[in-house]
């Protein structure tokens, strides 16, 4: 078993190659000092009582992990921030005219810059979408808000709905499903 001091010294030693790897991973420092502190305090949590010998590869397969949920919850919320974004094109018209550029330039003004117009709409459309949200299941609802609102992991989600971690993935999945097909039978599409 690790000591407390050769667990701190281990982790000491590779505080500056993990933060390295994760900032060639995600490409943002901020990004990549949470990742490597949560990676740090995971191995101290769980792993700790490990032998000296067995922490540097225990250490780089929970980098990897936390490297690679990053890059998921960054992937879900690319989606709903597009989802959100996208209200405007949801005609279901894809003119080859539509210039990401001008997109992007109004997408970095102010809520204050908005339209009135735009800003009924999208206050419509949460609308909509929260009451979908309230339509699903229970146990749906609950695995839906903790994994993509409230940015828990799977095995955190399982804990707290006192579930398997399946089961999280399974009512997720469901939840997300019903939800696409709710917003776009009421006309907003992805």
């Amino acid at each position: 078993m690790a000591t407390d001091k050769e667990l701190n010294d281990f982790l000491q030693n590779v505080e500056r190659r993990a933060f390295k790897q994760a900032v060639y991973a995600v490409r943002k420092d901020e990004s990549a000092l949470d990742i490597v502190q949560d990676a740090m305090i995971k191995l101290a949590e769980k792993y700790g009582d490990k032998p000296a010998a067995e922490l540097p590869m225990l250490f780089q397969r929970i980098l990897q992990t936390t490297i690679l949920d990053y890059f998921r919850r960054e992937k879900v919320r690319n989606t709903w921030v597009s989802l959100f974004s996208g209200f405007g094109r949801g005609d279901g018209n894809d003119d080859d005219d539509f210039d990401i550029l001008a997109s992007l330039e109004a997408e970095q003004g102010s809520a204050a810059a908005e339209s009135s117009a735009d800003q009924v709409e999208r206050t419509q459309t949460l609308r909509l979408i929260d009451d979908e949200v309230q339509k699903l299941p229970t146990r749906q609802r609950e695995a839906f808000l903790m994994r993509y609102w409230q940015d828990m992991d799977v095995a955190e989600t399982a804990a707290a709905m006192g579930c398997s971690e399946g089961s999280v993935k399974t009512h997720c999945s469901r939840a997300t499903h019903a939800l696409a097909a709710a917003l776009q039978a009421k006309g907003i599409t992805l």
